[in-house]
């Protein structure tokens, strides 16, 4: 059976389970210093491995993607509009401008129900 006929998250828990006790690989990805060097990393070891993945489909399939996601501290996840939560916080991790600012009126303050 040949390994691209897979399904890609089949592929993907095929390429985790193959990095699990890889040293060199492991140390490789340590070293990367975003998601996307994590990204380079690991497109070598699925072609390796004779997986066929592609960058989309590592950046969007878990839990590749949470990993990348924890190396650029960004969150994958979507709350209300269905905005990246980092996009709706201002930046998980990146630093905020102080006080409000023009293109934003003041955040209201919820004091409860009771």
């Amino acid at each position: 059976m040949d390994l691209k006929d897979l399904p890609v998250a089949q592929r993907v828990n095929a390429l985790v389970k193959a990095l699990d006790g890889a040293r060199r690989t492991n140390e490789a990805l340590a070293r990367c210093s975003d998601g996307e060097a994590m990204l380079d990393v690991l497109l070598d070891a699925s072609s390796r491995l004779g997986l066929g993945l592609t960058r989309w489909e590592l950046e969007n399939t878990p839990p590749i993607r949470d990993w990348i996601w924890w190396k650029n501290k960004e969150a994958p996840l979507t709350i209300g509009d269905s905005k990246p939560r980092y996009q709706q916080d201002g930046g998980q991790g990146k630093p905020r401008p102080s006080g409000p600012t023009d293109e934003e009126p003041p955040r209201r303050r919820f004091l409860g129900l009771f």
